[in-house]
């Protein structure tokens, strides 16, 4: 299923996270973790999509893209998932740089809501049940976000 949508502001941009992640956690359970796949150009609200996205998903530490550290992990509180884990492959140059942070294991946990930013340098390894969210720059607050499930 793909829809699309167009945020005119930054917080219509965490409203659209909010309203997936709500829809999410009422999702059935899958033998994996739920990814979501970002792709985009930088400063097409990725991070700021992501802020939403943790809010709802009860996660009070303030999110940043983890460009120099590449991974970060939250805990979760109160659902069925226990961690949620931001991923920035802005600096990634191949995929097996990214496996050496066990994210085979990362991605086969249930438990887990990993977020990827710059997925696109990544894909080959990514799971075939992905969600890809797609942003596109429009003007200085306007965001074109296409959002793909499997």
């Amino acid at each position: 299923m793909r829809t699309e949508h167009l945020t005119k502001s930054p917080s219509q941009t965490k409203e659209l996270a909010k309203e997936l992640a709500k829809k999410l956690l009422k999702s059935k359970p899958k033998n994996q973790a739920l990814v979501l796949a970002l792709e985009g150009e930088l400063g097409g609200g990725k991070t700021t999509f992501l802020q939403g996205f943790a809010k709802s998903l009860g996660i009070k530490q303030r999110i940043l893209s983890p460009t120099f550290v590449i991974l970060k992990k939250f805990q979760v509180p109160g659902n069925r998932f226990q961690y949620f884990y931001h991923l920035d492959c802005y600096r990634i140059e191949k995929p097996k740089e990214i496996l050496d942070l066990n994210f085979k294991e990362i991605i086969s946990d249930p438990q887990n809501i990993v977020a990827i930013e710059w997925a696109d340098k990544i894909k080959k390894i990514l799971p075939k049940e992905t969600m890809f969210l797609k942003f596109e720059f429009i003007d200085k607050n306007k965001r074109k976000i296409l959002i793909v499930e499997r």
